[in-house]
């Protein structure tokens, strides 16, 4: 007796549900990718082998050129960012009105001494980003502005982390200085950040 063989249907599969999910993931990584925003001014940092993570939030850098300049970059918080703005101002006996703030809270960092900040927030917003600081934060024995904001930063949020990014030919004794400065405001614990090497030969 011939076998009967069964009809044939085609399969129909439904993808509105993943079509959806995939949107649902896509909108999600949009909203909460952070871009790294690129150095004011070019750093070529020591190689390591470490594989350490710098942390997402909450993180403030501190830059030191090859010839030695320091920028400081604030956490990226427009209003905590305030709140640093006016402990500033408080130690060093300045004010700044509301424009001033504004433009604060959209600066990519901090290269100038205080008694410039004024007149750096005044620049349109693409002059800053091409803005090549002279003389950086001052970071000595005598001037110390670069660890006054990173003390007040803390005094905003003690939760606050550090980084600190050099370049290769920066000189010590400048890095130096700002170990120091951390360490007696006992600050100890911060990132070096490196660019990645391979892992030698075992």
């Amino acid at each position: 007796m011939a076998r009967v063989k069964p009809k044939r249907h085609g399969v129909v599969t439904d993808m509105t549900a993943m079509c959806d999910v995939a949107f649902l993931l896509l909108t999600f990584f949009i909203l909460t990718t952070q871009f790294k925003k690129p150095d004011v001014e070019q750093i070529k940092p020591p190689s390591s082998i470490s594989e350490k993570i710098l942390p997402d939030a909450s993180l403030m850098t501190i830059n030191a050129t090859p010839d030695g300049k320091f920028y400081f970059q604030p956490v990226d918080n427009a209003a905590e960012r305030v709140q640093l703005l006016e402990k500033m101002g408080e130690k060093y006996n300045m004010t700044f009105d509301n424009t001033q703030k504004a433009a604060f809270q959209r600066v990519q960092a901090i290269g100038v001494p205080m008694n410039q900040l004024k007149s750096y927030l005044a620049l349109p917003e693409d002059e800053q980003k091409d803005f090549k600081s002279p003389t950086g934060i001052p970071m000595d024995s005598v001037n110390r502005q670069l660890v006054d904001w990173v003390q007040q930063s803390l005094s905003v949020n003690p939760d606050y982390k550090l980084a600190v990014k050099g370049d290769v030919t920066t000189e010590y004794p400048k890095v130096k200085s700002l170990f120091e400065g951390l360490r007696d405001i006992k600050f100890l614990n911060f990132w070096l950040i490196t660019s990645q090497e391979g892992k030698p030969n075992e």
